[in-house]
């Protein structure tokens, strides 16, 4: 979510939703693998609920460009989370999920694919990040 109070709304929504669901907790997979599916799947609904009821995009959590600082390692961090913006909902997650040190297993479970198929969305990803994040790169 953009805003810091969307986070908060879809934080508590997500709580709510694994509290309610922890009973259907069967444990054929790891608790933590189940928990995300619980909170991806409630994040798309909230994300789709949101998205009919308003077509405001705020800018709050977008990092600020126009420091004065020279510092190339921020620079290229802020470039790389605006590269990341710029991903599908699943590419989004599974490079959240790898930056979190998932194996391609665990990300795997967690959004319904293979691990071979994670492993050839990575190297996309990857290619695409590197790409992406060269146009929001501020030259001195």
């Amino acid at each position: 979510m953009q805003s810091h109070a969307d986070r908060d709304d879809l934080f508590q929504e997500i709580t709510l939703q694994a509290w309610k669901a922890y009973t259907n907790f069967r444990g054929d997979s790891k608790f933590s693998t189940w928990l995300y599916r619980v909170a991806l799947n409630t994040a798309i609904t909230f994300y789709r609920k949101e998205k009919k009821q308003s077509i405001f995009v705020s800018t709050d959590s977008v990092p600020d460009t126009t420091t004065t600082e020279n510092d190339p390692i921020e620079e290229q961090t802020k470039a790389m989370y605006k590269a990341i913006g710029d991903l599908s909902k699943v590419d989004k997650a599974i490079v959240m999920l790898y930056l979190e040190d998932y194996s391609y297993i665990e990300i795997g479970e967690m959004v319904g694919i293979t691990p071979n198929n994670v492993a050839v969305k990575m190297n996309r990803i990857k290619v695409k990040l590197k790409e992406n994040s060269q146009k929001y790169v501020v030259n001195y």
